[in-house]
């Protein structure tokens, strides 16, 4: 049995392993049963969305996320990982308060040990999940509604404006999208703030693998597989220039693909990373040391494909017939070049800068700390 009547605060962390095992039915079915909160990794935003929603852990994590994960007495993570990018250097700075139970189908994954006392279950997520629903785990109602307070407070900050570009987006897509996502600044603006509506549509992310100009390719093959169905691509400026060839395959094949770049004119997360740490000394990531952009509207129109560059977010109001119609388009959303990816977790001490003013930050933790 895993909910002992000692745990009041438990949380599921789940990972792409419960989609990889066909047991996101499951998840949803569980946590519905018990009210317990579900917060993901990354790589699995998509398998908590609309009222499920709260955000994801670990780096450039939700900071309501990573908040309640340090403030949780259980941790039950299915079908992830739990890198280094989850845990940080110090394995003890992990959920601190709680025991942790882990469920993988990789036993090379669980002989690394996060806790010392933690319990692993080497099997299928939905075995693992059928397991719970036999379970008579109780009812976390409160727990959940206090989770949900802490998010609806610190919604205000961390909005960058990708961030604030991503929800407009959001915003505007039909229920249960499919989204394919590139690499960069705006992947981690989407695993934040995008939020779909409905429990059935994809974020797809490329994860660790960190494939930078996947996004259009990502795209067109989730257009192509659903029977040429609408699929979103999201992409930066860099993105974009790495496979922008296939507008051709777009056009070609009549895929309504639908484009954005969140454009910043720069290789923003490698940009900020010479920002912060290296004295503003930029190399081929800016347009004095060697990066430019050049008119996405202009070379998508060469290919036949319709765009603009509306000159605000709020803008993207006139656009929203493109959305759903059966053309490919094209959209380049401007961004100020020095947009940062906020909120950051420091890697050796688990510290989420910036720091919020100091009231909200006590109100918060006493929320969680009932």
């Amino acid at each position: 049995m895993i909910f002992r009547s000692t745990y009041s605060k438990p949380i599921l962390l789940a990972g792409n392993g419960v989609r990889s095992a066909g047991a996101v039915d499951l998840l949803h079915a569980f946590a519905e049963k018990t009210n317990i909160p579900i917060l993901t990794t990354m790589n699995g935003v998509d398998l908590a969305q609309d009222d499920l929603h709260i955000g994801f852990i670990g780096t450039h994590g939700n900071r309501a996320a990573n908040m309640i994960l340090h403030a949780c007495d259980l941790v039950v993570s299915i079908g992830a990982r739990l890198g280094i990018r989850q845990v940080g250097r110090t394995a003890q700075n992990f959920a601190p308060n709680a025991d942790l139970v882990r469920c993988d189908i990789d036993e090379y994954e669980l002989s690394r040990n996060i806790k010392e006392n933690e319990k692993k279950f080497h099997t299928d997520a939905r075995d693992f999940l059928r397991m719970l629903m036999a379970e008579d785990a109780g009812d976390y109602s409160a727990w959940k509604a206090r989770c949900e307070e802490v998010k609806e407070i610190l919604a205000p900050f961390d909005k960058q404006p990708g961030n604030l570009a991503i929800e407009k987006i959001g915003s505007m897509l039909p229920p249960d999208p499919i989204v394919s996502v590139d690499v960069g600044m705006n992947q981690c603006w989407c695993a934040q703030s995008l939020v779909l509506k409905g429990h059935r549509g994809r974020i797809h992310i490329s994860g660790g693998y960190g494939t930078m100009g996947c996004g259009l390719p990502f795209a067109i093959g989730s257009c192509i597989s659903t029977g040429r169905g609408v699929s979103y691509c999201i992409t930066g400026d860099g993105g974009m220039q790495m496979n922008i060839q296939e507008l051709e395959t777009v056009k070609r094949e009549h895929l309504p693909v639908k484009i954005f770049i969140l454009n910043n004119r720069v290789l923003g997360k490698i940009s900020e990373t010479q920002h912060f740490d290296n004295n503003d000394r930029f190399a081929n990531t800016t347009a004095s040391s060697g990066y430019t952009v050049p008119d996405f509207c202009r070379i998508a129109e060469a290919y036949g494909i319709k765009a603009a560059k509306p000159d605000s977010i709020d803008d993207l109001d006139a656009y929203a017939p493109w959305i759903t119609d059966p053309d490919p388009c094209l959209i380049d959303i401007p961004l100020p070049e020095n947009s940062l990816l906020t909120p950051k977790i420091q890697f050796d001490t688990q510290i989420i800068r910036p720091a919020l003013d100091s009231a909200v930050m006590e109100k918060v933790e006493e929320i969680l700390r009932k």
